[in-house]
């Protein structure tokens, strides 16, 4: 299963569009309630996740994907069952992928270090040991990273790929013209 945290306050386009991209590829995807089963967006949409953190299921773990936004990036780094299954989904080679400023969390925990990153302009010192660039979207090893709201569809496009789904037949199904 691929987890995708909801915290309160985060990013919905940065949500969506993976969740949306990813199941169109296949995926099982399985939206994590952080602070609830009901989280709240940071343009005060409500979403009912399907699960709760206390109800992940490590050993189904493929990865782990964690949408920006203010605050729901503070609190997602505030969760330890956030932080506790981001390492374990890292440690295991599985996919770790983060937009935003949500990057700065796998930055504190040390998982960018050696690797290339982005993040949302002004959260470049929480990419502690990276390489930090100034693309839309970049995949190092099983980590994806990617600046905003505005790169979303990139960074699903890595995402798919990162998963070894066919991302152009995504991209081709939702008249995405790649760059």
């Amino acid at each position: 299963m691929i987890y995708i945290f909801l915290a309160e306050g985060f990013e919905e386009t940065e949500a969506v569009t993976p969740i949306d991209l990813l199941k169109r590829a296949g995926f099982k995807v399985v939206t994590v309630g952080v602070t609830g089963k009901t989280v709240t967006g940071s343009h005060k949409i409500p979403f009912v996740c399907d699960i709760t953190a206390d109800e992940i299921d490590k050993d189904r773990l493929e990865g782990v994907i964690l949408p920006g936004g203010m605050p729901g990036t503070k609190n997602l780094a505030a969760s330890k069952a956030v932080t506790d299954t981001i390492k374990a989904a890292f440690e295991e080679g599985r996919l770790v992928g983060a937009i935003c400023a949500a990057p700065s969390v796998l930055g504190r925990l040390g998982i960018l270090n050696g690797r290339k990153a982005v993040c949302y302009p002004g959260f470049e010192s929480a990419l502690e040991g990276a390489e930090v660039l100034e693309v839309p979207a970049v995949t190092d090893g099983n980590v994806v990273t990617a600046r905003g709201a505005g790169t979303a569809l990139e960074f699903s496009y890595e995402l798919i790929k990162a998963l070894g789904g066919n991302a152009d037949k995504i991209a081709d199904d939702i008249i995405w013209s790649r760059q």
